[in-house]
């Protein structure tokens, strides 16, 4: 594989900077991104562009349109559309270019509401996703159902990959779209720049989360690429949950933020509770995360600290 040409969409962005490095220390030098503004992969024009540029031997697709439960809210039908047109076109297109694999990364938003904990990969068919996220989960679950009908038919090689929710240095903490983490340590590191007593979280803080440094999940994509040639779909994440009122409290701890923490309890909690099996990606592609949670989030805060707060 070290001679492979690898293209990475969404490759300026938050996890795609960390899996260059990743791929880059397995001896993966050729790899080229394909992101905005030189493409615009719901643009099929592009995307046929992108192949005849850059040349692939394989596809790692991580671009997507995302957001928290309120962004999710307001754009659903954008949600929907942009995240399986570009699916759709880039699996279709990769196929047609004979390329040797497509690496597709879905989301847990795609399992059911109430699927058991923890979230095994046999569970995703049973019952339909949390409302807020569902147009986003499904349209990225169809690139299972592509994935797995392109192998049936033509023999095309595309593996799927569900990651948990990622957090690490260089995450999005634009208030409208950023996820918990992101979100919960501008809001602490700001009340305090701003010398504000208390800051205001989203729903009643029960729901629970499991989240993923973006290092670790660079690492599990760069083997489950060389290493995973199977249908079915491999989750990917640390296999750990902790309740949102808990994390609000270490966040508030590790930042120093000494205020009041009042929870808005009219606005949704979404999921009830998120922790994924990850014996699989164990089994399958030798990976397990290495990230202690705490040392994580002292990462991530020490890179908002230096080079994201200038901007609240």
């Amino acid at each position: 594989m070290k001679n492979k040409r690898i293209t990475i969409t969404g490759g300026k962005g938050f996890l795609g900077k960390h899996l260059i490095k990743a791929f880059q220390n397995h001896g993966h030098d050729n790899i080229a991104v394909a992101d905005l503004p030189d493409y615009n992969l719901i643009d099929l024009h592009d995307i046929r562009r992108l192949y005849a540029e850059t040349k692939p031997d394989i596809v790692v697709h991580l671009a997507a349109k995302v957001g928290g439960i309120g962004f999710n809210r307001e754009n659903p039908g954008a949600l929907f559309y942009d995240n399986i047109m570009m699916g759709v076109q880039l699996i279709h297109e990769g196929y047609l270019h004979r390329i040797d694999k497509f690496v597709a990364l879905g989301t847990i938003c795609a399992y059911p509401k109430f699927t058991p904990v923890p979230f095994k990969e046999d569970d995703l068919w049973n019952g339909y996703p949390e409302e807020t996220n569902a147009p986003y989960g499904l349209a990225k679950k169809m690139m299972l159902v592509q994935s797995q009908a392109y192998r049936q038919q033509y023999g095309f090689n595309s593996i799927f990959l569900l990651p948990v929710n990622l957090y690490g240095p260089g995450d999005n903490f634009d208030p409208r779209s950023s996820h918990v983490i992101p979100a919960l340590i501008k809001k602490c590191v700001d009340a305090m720049i701003r010398g504000e007593k208390e800051i205001i979280v989203w729903g009643s803080g029960q729901a629970t989360r499991e989240f993923f440094y973006v290092e670790d999940a660079a690492e599990a994509i760069v083997l489950a690429t060389e290493r995973y040639n199977k249908s079915d779909p491999v989750n990917i994440g640390a296999g750990f949950e902790i309740s949102i009122r808990d994390l609000v409290e270490l966040i508030a701890e590790l930042t120093g933020f000494p205020g009041g923490i009042v929870w808005d309890s009219t606005q949704p909690d979404g999921q009830p509770r998120r922790m994924l099996d990850t014996s699989k990606a164990l089994t399958e592609i030798g990976f397990r995360a290495a990230t202690d949670f705490r040392a994580g989030l002292r990462k991530t805060i020490s890179w908002y600290e230096a080079e994201g707060s200038g901007g609240s």
